[in-house]
This record gives C-alpha cells, structure tokens and sequence, in this order.
C-alpha cells in the first residue's frame, strides 16, 4: 500500500499535536454495523453509517501501518451532509487486513477551517513518515489543501504545512486518495482550480493543475502549465476532480470525470509540469468520479467507476453501478472485469483503493439518493476481495 521512497532532502522543524495513540483493538463490529460476505465472495462492511449528529461520512483513504494494522481516515461532517457543512477528519483501524474494524473514532484532525477541513489522501512518503492531505475550506473563495507529516505511525501528526500559497489563494478541489508520488519521490497533488477570474466567480468549469514537491512535502510549486477549462474544442464541457496514475514509461496519465459521458484523459512528460490536449477515453460514465491505481502483483491498472457503456435506463445521470476494469496496456484499452454494487437508487462514487497482501480494499461513498432528503454521501462502506478474482475467467 506504500508508494515510491525518498530520501529526506530538507531538514525542517515540526511540531507535534498529540493524538490519542492507536491502542484500540479492532475485534467486533457495532450493532449498526454489518461485514457480509456475498455469493460473490466479495467482503462488504458498512462501516461508516450516519447517525445522529453525524449525518454523513465519506471521502477516506487507507495506510498500513508497520504493524501491519490499517487504518482508514475519513471526512466526519456533524451538522450537515452538504460539501460545505461542518467536518473533521476521523479515523478506524484494523488489525485483520479489512474485514473488521475499531468501532470508535479517533479525531485525527479537529475542525480548524471556518467551513470545514475533508478529503483524506495518505501517502507513507518514506519508511519512517506518513503524510496526511485534506482541503482545509474556509469559503467558497478559499478552499486549498494542507499536508500534515507522523513519524510515529498516525499517533501523533505535525502542524499543517501550506501547499498553496496566500498570493494564489483560490477554490481548489483535491479529491480523497488522489495524492500520488512518483517513483523519482516527486509528490504531486492534482487539483481543480474553480476559481475564474474572468467573471470573477466560482466556475464549474475547472481549470486542472498540480502542485509539485521534491523535498517530501516541505515546499511546494505550481505546475508550469494546466488543462485550462477553454481548452479548445472542450469549452462547454464540465471537467471537474482530477485523479493522476504514473505509467511505466514514465509520463503520467491525468484522468477527470466531465459532462461529455466520459472520462477525459490528458498526458505529462516532465513529472507533471505540463499536460498535453484533452482526449476522450472508453471509460464512459456520468459526472462522477474515477479512482486508477496500479495492481501491485500484476502490474496492471484498475479502473472503479461508474460504468454507464451499456446500462439500462434506469441507471442513466446516476452514479451506479459500480465496476471494476483493468487495463494491460497502460490505459489505451480497459477490460470490464468485476461488478461491484449495481444498487440503483443508491451512489458508489469518491473511492479509496488500497492493497494488503493478496486483498483489494476499496473505501467508498454508499448512500441512498432521495430528491431533497439524501445526497448518496452519507454512508461510507469498505469493500474487499482477492485480487485473483478480478483475473477470474
């Protein structure tokens, strides 16, 4: 579940805000929730139900711990289930790769933003560090990410480290688990700029950027160039979420959820400082989001998404079902291989991917959708299966 190593390059000062030390157990499961594991033989755990005072719980990602223990950090929101109400950041463990966890929260990161602090991306940056991303959103013209650093396995977690700096303050969306670094241990953060100066709003339409580090997350730089929201042919087209994937010949593949029925791909050959034209791909689906990230013991990439190529009427503008696809051709070619969840009045969308061992761990939104009453973020469910069977016959 760790990603590419690299050497501390700048030695910095951090201070510490204690935590409470990861001393729970994770045996049992709450009366509310539920582990089934399907004819399929798929795991499903509803571990993150709402309740009250806690009305929706989503956007999480994993780590393993050098335990061996997982834990899983999410957005807790307290007072509302709207993007903008208030949230901290919360976490579970389990200590039998996913299948059961810790039934209390532990408070990773209070509510110090003046909207609300979301989306979790974890990075173990080097053997001995973790770090923690999430939006830090004060308003609807200040939202912009933080990463904190634990060199004591989650127990306890550094000040927030700015990325973007006060002189380029915007609307910028990082989704959960998009943080990646890079096998040079470049660490790059894909971000959607709504902010427009030209009509000096927040736009839906997003303009793609990323912020680079090469000093493991101490400072950080803009991208010397950007998917721009005019980019030509594709200005009436709404491209929102950006996720990224490193390709094994080295350039990096941007992938975004738009309004064109598709996700929309574009390519870097320099570590993420420029990206080329947007192009189309054959992941078809609503506006909803991707998540793609490689399989270790195969080498192939994994596509989870809302897969629409051939769905009835009755899923269409929905973010259902939930597939699964690889692709052994670095993404020029997927391969539908696994349904996940095709409940139709329910959403499957924001999703974590994790590996452990032999297992594949998904962390994703699966909430019912009610015109008025439920937006399909307020239930958070982990799901598990080997690897072997996305490779079934």
């Amino acid at each position: 579940m760790g990603r590419a190593r690299h050497p501390l390059a700048l030695v910095v000062t951090i201070l510490f805000l204690v935590v409470l030390p990861w001393t729970i157990t994770a045996r049992g499961l709450r009366a509310d929730e539920t582990a089934v594991t399907g004819d399929d033989g798929i795991d499903r755990i509803d571990l993150l139900p709402p309740g009250e005072s806690n009305p929706r719980n989503s956007e999480g990602d994993f780590i393993e711990l050098t335990d061996g223990r997982l834990l899983f950090a999410y957005t807790h929101f307290t007072n509302g289930r709207g993007d903008h109400a208030d949230a901290h950041i919360a976490a579970r463990i389990s200590d039998d790769k996913g299948y059961t966890w810790s039934s209390d929260d532990t408070v990773i990161v209070p509510n110090n933003g003046d909207m609300n602090v979301m989306s979790v991306s974890l990075v173990r940056t080097q053997p001995v560090e973790i770090a923690l991303f999430y939006l830090m959103k004060n308003s609807l013209a200040d939202c912009r990410p933080v990463v904190r650093f634990s060199h004591d396995e989650a127990q306890t977690w550094s000040e927030p480290v700015p990325i973007i700096p006060d002189s380029e303050v915007g609307y910028y969306v990082l989704n959960n688990d998009r943080v990646v670094q890079l096998s040079s241990g470049r660490l790059v953060v894909p971000l959607a700029n709504h902010t427009n100066g030209k009509i000096g709003k927040w736009d839906k339409r997003a303009n793609m950027v990323c912020y680079l580090s090469d000093n493991v997350g101490r400072t950080w730089r803009c991208s010397q160039g950007q998917v721009d929201r005019d980019s030509p042919g594709h200005e009436s087209v709404v491209r929102q979420e950006p996720g990224i994937v490193e390709l094994k010949d080295g350039r990096l593949m941007m992938f975004m959820r738009t309004s064109a029925g598709c996700q929309y791909l574009a390519y870097s050959s320099d570590q993420g400082d420029t990206w080329t034209d947007l192009q189309s791909s054959d992941l078809i689906g609503p506006i909803s989001p991707a998540s793609i990230e490689r399989i270790p013991s195969t080498g192939d990439l994994m596509a989870v998404y809302n897969d629409h190529a051939n769905v009835a009427a009755a899923y269409r503008n929905k973010r259902t079902p939930l597939h699964i696809s690889i692709s052994q051709d670095e993404g020029q070619t997927w391969q539908h291989r696994l349904v996940v969840e095709d409940n139709v009045d329910k959403w499957y969308c924001y999703t974590a991917i994790g590996f452990v061992d032999d297992y594949v761990l998904l962390g994703h939104c699966a909430g019912k959708r009610v015109a008025g009453k439920l937006n399909g973020l307020e239930a958070t469910q982990i799901t598990r299966f080997k690897v072997g069977k996305l490779y079934d016959k």
